[in-house]
């Protein structure tokens, strides 16, 4: 059985005899016994700091990973007894005769309303968060290949985003057997603690965004809730500095588009800054903006009781995201990557959208792709034919900015167009030469409720036999969507040089991609960033046509730059010469290249054999 304190020592608790003093002291976890009574600090509505009552129930020894203790508590006060446990709650401290026990971190898990609660003791949040080190890169990285297709921007994609799943890192559910050593546990107890869920307020996001945000973010203990765009200001209030038992938040968006992450100061250390008691996403060393919270309200719940909160001003720097905290200093915030869309549509509609994305490998790119698709996705149709055609850059510091242009159609195209989007910044964020620094992007994006679509019928010149060194005007006949037929022209110039058949080809994008991919007969890798901008800068389009002047001589990529009509002597030299270069010799070499744009995304592939005369 739990020993049980008297109504008069918790009354005395209640009426802040056991304060804070200025000068916080640790009280050590073999200290802690079953019995003792303490008082929690956290903010149930508003930005007012309200303090509950904490009956130790025991210790629990090696229980979130090897030497790591949670020390279990009944909570008792406020709304707490018809809510259990509040997501948000996270990182409450909790004292006892005036000595910093921990954070309130853990609960019974879903669909409970008695308020037992894990504590992860303060010196392990403190230690945790001590170290110093630079992030390192992440393991799954989106690969860059050339040439660039569809199905590898799908799956580069695919893979940078795989991380939005059920979290592997992040502590394990917490069994409890019995005893472990500091005194009985009550019987009543479930069987089951859980890192308490931590609320991530969004703001301005569709239903359908939201719930695939839900989804990436649910498995790692994220709790996505409606929250507004910008929070109620909390700086005037009666505690200017934060305090522990303040609500904080984790910055990831902010301006027209709002998300953070919200939970509880545990600690205050002159500059330095702890919370939550368990990892946000156990990122390790971050740069996130720290923020004030305001709780709007609380949510009552069987499943989940959590705080509607908002994240606020920022206030500092999220440098730590540990197992067992997180851990930031006030002060300077890091700036968050401007992007800014300009959405024109047939129907007269003009809007211009601007908003921070938090700079950061993983978060980055999903919030990239998430972000476009909610724009689109908040004034476009989503069900039906619609095309969007795109527009604009990435800017890059000290390096070259990467364009945007190209057209996206059919009955879901908004996914494409932020997938075309979110790629370079993902090959960019993730790439293994040198770190990136995104300064802004800047979109305009023009859509329309038709399928403008077209295939490629026909190729042909009006003569059988072309002379060296003149200009062919070849002729290309589209078919759209409607039936109707269009013929374009594309002048071809012949080399003087060149003597005998040659072939023409013309084609998409995506089948140009494949026949050059046929001609490699393996995936070339850009060397350095640079190469890897003038790739993506040069990656086809859904509404080009291209056309490629081949004949039978050889060529080569060489360190994935593509050189054509090489002498043989000189093919001997660089194929001799291996170790100095990437090689690969192509089977055909281009004597000329052209793009034709179009106002459709087009398909179709041709190819027209020509005989060329001496001039």
């Amino acid at each position: 059985m739990i020993k049980r304190t008297c109504p008069v020592a918790i009354a005395l608790v209640a009426l802040g005899l056991a304060s804070v003093p200025a000068a916080t002291q640790f009280l050590p976890v073999d200290q802690v016994r079953p019995g003792m009574v303490g008082v929690g600090r956290t903010v149930f509505e508003g930005s007012k700091i309200e303090e509950f009552q904490v009956t130790i129930l025991g210790v629990i020894r090696n229980v979130i990973g090897p030497r790591r203790d949670l020390i279990l508590a009944r909570l008792a006060g406020g709304p707490l007894a018809t809510t259990g446990v509040i997501a948000g709650m996270s990182g409450s401290p909790v004292y006892i005769d005036g000595k910093l026990v921990g954070a309130v971190s853990y609960s019974l898990g879903q669909f409970s309303r008695e308020p037992i609660a894990g504590i992860t003791p303060i010196q392990e949040m403190v230690d945790a968060t001590a170290v110093d080190t630079r992030r390192a890169p992440i393991g799954q990285r989106a690969r860059l290949e050339v040439p660039i297709t569809r199905e590898s921007i799908d799956h580069a994609l695919r893979t940078a985003f795989s991380w939005a799943r059920p979290f592997a890192e992040r502590p394990n559910d917490v069994q409890i057997l019995g005893d472990a050593g500091s005194g009985p546990l009550d019987s009543q107890i479930g069987t089951m603690l859980r890192p308490i869920a931590t609320p991530m307020a969004m703001g301005g996001f569709s239903a359908d965004i939201a719930g695939q945000l839900g989804t990436a973010f649910s498995g790692a203990g994220l709790l996505p809730v409606v929250g507004q765009a910008a929070a109620t200001s909390v700086a005037a209030d009666d505690h200017p500095t934060i305090e522990p038992g303040d609500a904080v938040g984790i910055n990831l968006i902010n301006g027209d588009l709002s998300l953070g992450a919200t939970g509880t100061v545990t600690y205050v250390d002159g500059s330095r800054v702890y919370a939550f008691g368990h990892p946000f996403y156990n990122l390790g060393p971050t740069q996130f903006p720290l923020t004030r919270a305001y709780v709007h309200t609380l949510l009552p719940s069987l499943s989940s009781s959590a705080k509607l909160a908002s994240t606020g001003e920022t206030i500092g720097t999220l440098e730590q995201d540990r197992a067992t905290a997180i851990a930031g200093v006030l002060g300077k915030s890091p700036a968050l990557i401007p992007i800014k869309i300009a959405l024109e549509n047939d129907r007269g509609l003009k809007k211009s959208f601007s908003f921070g994305v938090v700079n950061d490998q993983l978060f980055t790119p999903l919030l990239t792709y998430l972000s476009v698709m909610n724009t689109l996705s908040s004034y476009e149709r989503e069900n039906g034919t619609a095309s969007y055609v795109v527009k604009g850059k990435v800017l890059l510091k000290q390096h070259a900015e990467i364009s945007f242009e190209d057209l996206f159609t059919g009955d879901r195209p908004s996914a494409g167009a932020a997938a075309y989007i979110a790629a370079p910044i993902t090959f960019l964020l993730t790439n293994d030469d040198e770190p990136v620094e995104i300064e802004g992007l800047d979109l305009s994006i023009t859509s329309s409720e038709q399928r403008l679509t077209a295939s490629l019928e026909r190729v042909w010149v009006d003569t059988s036999r072309v002379r060296a060194g003149r200009t062919v005007p070849l002729k290309v006949l589209l078919r759209t969507y409607r039936g109707d037929e269009v013929v374009r022209t594309v002048p071809v110039d012949i080399p003087p040089n060149v003597r005998g058949p040659v072939s023409v080809l013309v084609s998409d994008g995506t089948r140009l991609a494949q026949f050059e991919q046929r001609e490699v007969r393996q995936a070339v890798q850009p060397r350095g960033v640079n190469q890897m901008i003038r790739a993506l800068n040069r990656a086809r389009k859904n509404n080009r046509l291209y056309v490629r002047l081949l004949s039978p001589d050889a060529g080569a990529l060489i360190n994935g730059e593509y050189l054509s009509s090489l002498p043989p002597s000189v093919l001997e030299v660089i194929e001799g010469d291996r170790n100095s270069s990437d090689f690969t010799p192509l089977r055909n070499a281009t004597l000329g290249e052209w793009q034709l744009q179009t106002e459709y995304a087009v398909n179709g592939s041709r190819l027209l054999t020509l005989d060329v005369d001496a001039n």
